[in-house]
């Protein structure tokens, strides 16, 4: 399976919605402590097992997230350390990047999220303990939302919902937005320990995902969340990342501090469908193509990143 060895330590790791090869990788220097970043965007061979860099943006803080424009199929967008937010476009050459540079935030920026239906606006999730809107056609933030008590590690939009999203922060609860409304629309103290990741299942718009600290996993119902549908143990150090298949309606990938990449089935009563031990170090970021059913990636403080086919060894040359 195609790996690709980079300088610094990986942070995210997210498949194009355009191209079925393409990647991009947010990486780190000294574990996002000090230092530089880099973006990386990978093209896998064809047919092969290879996978070759098309182009780098290096940047003077830490990347910690990446996303795709959901509209330009060159653009991408990354979350800095500094706390900006800058835009590439991957047809221009690494002189002519970034296309732009947004200097709001306060601390670290640690998540953005294109919005999959209006695809004209992004989210980002702060250190700062905020959230906030932006739109690719605008100067400034639209607005920022200011809720958290804590870090905001991760906001990520509805599937179905243009105006709606969901932030999991280091206070221990899941929020809802509704950008339309002038607060949260809900709040979920979701666990008891930092909530560092969320996700929406793609296939029921009531349903989301948390991670956390506490080393589990937990599946709410909106409608309905007093308490969890699921929760899902099998990790043996904090949970660093969630993402539902966007192929399965069930199937949810996680990756932990304890080094591995999981598979669940969150509706059976023996959840862990899969287990992947191949990274050596944190493995801090996974996505889940969205036009290739079963193709994985993930990244790590390793410094590697691994695309493989569900089922298969991501070792497997």
């Amino acid at each position: 399976m195609p790996m690709f060895k980079a300088p610094f330590n990986g942070y995210s790791v997210k498949f194009s919605p355009f191209y079925e090869s393409r990647l991009a990788v947010a990486t780190a220097q000294n574990f996002g402590i000090l230092g530089n970043g880099r973006i990386h965007v990978l093209e896998l061979s064809p047919g092969g097992p290879g996978v070759t860099e098309s182009i780098a943006f290096d940047t003077a803080d830490a990347v910690y997230d990446v996303c795709w424009s959901e509209s330009h199929d060159s653009v991408l967008i990354a979350a800095i350390g500094d706390g900006s937010v800058k835009i590439y476009d991957t047809a221009l050459p690494p002189p002519s990047n970034p296309i732009r540079s947004f200097q709001e935030h306060a601390r670290e920026v640690h998540s953005v999220d294109y919005n999959p239906t209006r695809r004209d606006s992004f989210v980002t999730a702060s250190w700062d303990d905020t959230v906030k809107l932006w739109a690719m056609d605008r100067p400034a933030s639209i607005r920022t939302f200011k809720e958290h008590a804590y870090c905001v590690y991760q906001a990520v939009w509805n599937p179905k919902h243009g105006d709606v999203f969901a932030s999991a922060s280091g206070d221990c609860t899941l929020r809802i937005w509704d950008v339309r409304e002038p607060g949260s629309t809900m709040i979920i103290p979701a666990h008891d320990l930092e909530i560092l990741s969320c996700d929406w299942n793609k296939y029921d718009d009531c349903v989301l995902a948390t991670c956390s600290v506490d080393k589990t996993i937990k599946v709410w119902d909106v409608r309905s969340y007093r308490a969890p549908l699921a929760v899902l143990n099998g990790h043996g150090y904090a949970v660093r990342k969630v993402k539902f298949s966007p192929h399965r309606r069930n199937l949810i990938a996680s990756c932990s501090y304890d080094m591995s990449v999981c598979l669940w089935d969150y509706m059976v009563e023996d959840a862990l469908v899969g287990r992947y031990d191949h990274h050596t170090e944190f493995a801090v970021g996974i996505d889940m193509s969205v036009l290739v059913e079963g193709l994985m990636a993930s990244t790590g403080w390793d410094e590697l990143v691994y695309v493989w086919q569900q089922g298969m060894d991501p070792r497997a040359s």
